[in-house]
């Protein structure tokens, strides 16, 4: 079995999967300095299912993000499983601080479009570290299998005996099926655990959570590869807002 059968085995069978060393240690650098930066100057108090800082809408902000959209080790993983009819449903990135607590556990997918079986999932998340994971600095749980429970969250006293918070590496990313059960760790180091997170969206779920036409630098077009371009439906340019989740906020 190669490495791409081994990943797409992972995320059938527990819903997530770890791709190891996909960027370089000076595009973490850089990415890591810029999102800590700008969360202090722009950043909001992200309070969903517990506390930490967020920065929304990375391929707005700077053109370094723009590797992440469609990398060579990730994007194929994605599109294996849910096909080439995709949108970035957003790149954010989530600052957790020293003595902020753990998210609960949720998935990201509202529960009447979760699919099963030989369905592809109407949405897949990506978590790039900029620091490394570790259970101590609030790394991302997981409860591996949990994409097929039917369930959004763990039930009110569900004891969970299976949740894992895998060590990874800054610059490694963690792959996973929007359905499966996830939420950010506490921090209990005195420095900060900074990451990114793009979701792809598929079918009927074909809306931005936040639209990258919105402030996006028209010279920056030039930029983009046509797979880019795609992902962030601007073949035609940026001249249009497009559906958003944040409009509704």
């Amino acid at each position: 079995m190669n490495d791409v059968e081994q990943h797409l085995t992972e995320l059938r069978v527990f819903g997530f999967t770890i791709v190891e060393d996909v960027l370089a240690p000076a595009q973490v650098d850089a990415m890591r300095e810029f999102v800590v930066d700008a969360e202090e100057r722009i950043g909001v108090e992200m309070l969903h299912r517990g506390t930490a800082r967020h920065l929304a809408n990375l391929v707005a902000l700077d053109p370094m993000f723009f590797d992440v959209i469609d990398h060579e080790r990730v994007l194929p993983l994605i599109e294996m499983l849910m096909g080439p009819d995709l949108i970035l449903g957003s790149l954010n990135a989530r600052v957790v601080r020293s003595g902020d607590g753990a998210q609960s556990l949720h998935s990201d997918v509202p529960l009447p479009l979760h699919h099963y079986g030989e369905a592809p999932p109407v949405m897949m998340n990506t978590v790039w570290p900029l620091h490394d994971f570790t259970p101590d600095n609030g790394g991302t749980r997981v409860v591996p299998g949990s994409h097929n429970s039917r369930l959004e969250e763990p039930p009110a006293g569900f004891e969970i005996p299976f949740e894992v918070q895998p060590e990874v590496a800054a610059g490694s990313v963690i792959v996973f099926n929007g359905q499966t059960w996830h939420g950010g760790g506490e921090n209990r180091t005195p420095t900060k655990r900074a990451a990114m997170f793009g979701h792809y969206r598929f079918g009927e779920w074909m809306r931005f959570q936040c639209d990258p036409h919105h402030e996006f630098r028209p010279e920056w077009l030039q930029l983009l590869n046509l797979r880019q371009r795609q992902l962030l439906r601007m073949e035609n340019g940026i001249s249009s807002r497009h559906g958003a989740d944040y409009y509704e906020r």
